[in-house]
């Protein structure tokens, strides 16, 4: 009597015993039923290393992946039982739809389900279901949008220059601050005007300027400090530490204190503090080395070693330090 041969998988030289996958994959539908979805996707994952799962195994991944809110990798599992032609077509859809609604993606939920009602693709019992979906996204949408509104009149409320100025210069630093993670193209012209101010603070207008520079934001400013003007795009500008004067400094010090790293250290962190400050003039008129050296004799005397230096320049940098002094 022979015995049945049964497959064997290899992956990257590891051997995987007959039923392992299979064992995991069971391991994983149990874990879903039982509403231990962590385990269940830790599961699953251990066995799609080593093999392509079926529908029912990638549909179960996908409800555990929702239900951790990993609705990124979710939406790619639907979209890959979709690819594959699923017999649990409606479920996977019902599945991906709120996905999309978790991502915020209302107008693809919008376009997806009218497209699905149009065609007459769905069973005669699921139609209501998905018309009430597609009631609830529209709802949702509407609700965020009207928030969204809410809050930008809020901030342009807040960034209006003349409420804006009547703040100290550290609340206008704050202020400025809590925009670094949000959108503000919608601010751009309150943003224009405080860094057109020649009432306000110099770093605050550097803080300004860069905020529209990150986001590429087109729009013409005239910027106007330390008595000298121009007009700038911040579409077409880089930051403070990629201009051109800033690198020639950067390089001069580099070499000149290659093997002094404490004072090295020290004359950067003055550097990239300043040339927020300066931003986006850099340190014009005066030279690259001169203000290199002026920058060394700068750390050197405030470390108590008396130095000859450029008065000129070093009463610039002493004004660009306590133009720093913003929390």
């Amino acid at each position: 009597m022979t015995k049945r041969k049964r497959h064997v998988i290899k992956h990257d030289n590891i051997v995987v015993f007959p039923g392992a996958v299979q064992t995991l994959i069971r391991e994983g539908h149990l874990f879903a039923e039982n509403y231990q979805y962590e385990k269940a996707v830790a599961s699953f994952e251990k066995a799609f290393v080593y093999e392509t799962g079926d529908e029912f195994a990638l549909s179960a991944y996908a409800f555990a992946l929702y239900e951790i809110k990993d609705y990124d990798k979710a939406k790619n599992v639907c979209e890959q039982l979709f690819t594959m032609g699923t017999s649990l077509y409606v479920e996977v859809m019902e599945l991906y739809i709120t996905i999309c609604m978790q991502l915020k993606d209302y107008h693809q939920v919008e376009t997806l389900i009218t497209t699905l009602l149009e065609e007459n693709v769905l069973p005669h019992d699921q139609v209501e279901k998905f018309e009430r979906l597609k009631s609830l996204n529209r709802e949702v949408s509407r609700n965020l949008e009207k928030r969204e509104n809410a809050q930008h009149l809020i901030e342009e409320q807040e960034y209006e220059l003349a409420k804006f100025s009547a703040l100290s210069p550290n609340e206008q630093s704050i202020r400025i601050h809590r925009l670094m993670d949000s959108n503000v193209r919608q601010l751009k012209t309150a943003l224009k005007a405080i860094i057109e101010c020649s009432t306000i603070h110099p770093f605050v207008q550097s803080l300004a300027l860069i905020l529209l520079v990150e986001q590429e934001v087109a729009i013409d400013i005239t910027v106007s400090k330390f008595e000298q003007t121009k007009v700038v795009n911040p579409a077409n500008l880089v930051l403070p530490n990629q201009l051109p004067q800033y690198g020639e400094i950067k390089n001069i010090i580099e070499m000149k204190l290659e093997q002094d790293p404490t004072t090295l250290e020290m004359v950067q962190y003055l550097m990239a503090k300043h040339a927020i400050v300066t931003y986006p003039f850099e340190w014009h008129p005066f030279q690259a080395d001169d203000v290199a050296y002026s920058y060394i004799d700068f750390v050197l005397t405030m470390l108590g070693n008396v130095q000859e230096m450029d008065y000129e320049i070093m009463d610039f940098l002493q004004m660009l330090e306590k133009l720093t002094e913003l929390h």
